[in-house]
């Protein structure tokens, strides 16, 4: 079991919405495809923005997420 669970991330997420705005993530695939890009960042080499511990690179993307340390942008919003 996933740990947060997908509707405690995407509360984290979708955090800094204003009221009435479109909320960033709608969907678990939203949070799914999200943290497995990360994941596969953290495997190409980048380093973790958590403390890893030895934990699966999935783990930490999740990890990440959950903290505010990664953000997912809206389909108008450039990095």
């Amino acid at each position: 079991m996933l740990h947060p669970s997908y509707t405690d991330l995407m509360k984290v997420v979708n955090s800094e919405v204003e009221p009435g705005e479109t909320p960033v993530v709608n969907s678990r695939y939203s949070i799914v495809m999200a943290t497995a890009k990360r994941a596969r960042q953290i495997i190409s080499g980048d380093e973790p923005l958590v403390d890893d511990k030895g934990k699966k690179p999935l783990s930490i993307a999740v990890d990440e997420l959950n903290e505010g340390k990664i953000k997912i942008l809206g389909d108008d919003e450039t990095k």
